[in-house]
């Protein structure tokens, strides 16, 4: 395999000088989007009755290291990288994760009331169906892939929110599957973003929007 070299003239301090910082960091997205996909089809295993709520523990892990910290890191990438959208998403996806970590592992629900632990998340729910409605709005200026994972997301958020507040199971498996699809999107993402990047020519289309 022949050896990769860098000209000179690119090494020498000037060029180094006018070259941007953000310019010798690489595409942060498939981390972020990996990162959500993997996390979220685990939890999403659990709501749709595939696997049962008893190993819902199982997911911690992903939380918080891989949904939590490494999407985090993700966006805050995206923030030298000057992307708006891809920053406000993976931080505050990453923050959903490491919030639903210390929720199931540090939180004693037991003395609430009858009813209220279960308003109290469904809310938590509604929050982040808000924030996903709005980012949707956003995605529309990005490409078609990204408006399906969020379209996606929303009616997720939205139905798991709606099985909290009604106790009907049925609905959260329903959130559950669409939790799933949500999940496939996102790998698709992550895979063309690392594909594409290292082919250096587009073999995954993420179709973008004018």
């Amino acid at each position: 395999m022949a050896a990769i070299t860098i000209p000179a003239s690119e090494t020498t301090p000037e060029a180094m000088k006018s070259r941007p910082f953000a310019a010798g960091i690489a595409d942060p997205g498939p981390l972020g989007l990996g990162a959500f996909a993997m996390t979220t089809f685990f939890l999403s295993c659990v709501n749709a009755g595939f696997l049962p709520k008893s190993v819902e523990g199982v997911v911690l892990g992903l939380a918080l290291f891989y949904g939590g910290i490494a999407q985090v890191l993700a966006g805050m990438w995206e923030f030298i990288k000057g992307n708006t959208f891809g920053a406000v998403a993976f931080t505050s996806y990453g923050a959903f994760w490491l919030s639903f970590w210390y929720l199931v592992a540090h939180v004693d629900l037991s003395a609430a009331a009858p009813g209220d632990a279960a308003k109290g998340i469904g809310v938590f729910l509604l929050a982040w169906t808000i924030f996903t409605g709005y980012m949707l709005v956003c995605a529309v200026r990005t490409n078609t892939l990204l408006v399906a994972v969020f379209g996606v997301l929303f009616l997720t958020f939205a139905f798991l929110t709606w099985g909290e507040f009604s106790g009907v199971t049925g609905i959260t498996r329903i959130g559950g599957y669409l939790g799933l699809v949500t999940a496939v999107l996102a790998w698709y993402g992550s895979m063309a973003g690392v594909l594409n990047a290292t082919a250096k020519h587009t073999v995954l289309p993420v179709f973008p929007r004018s």
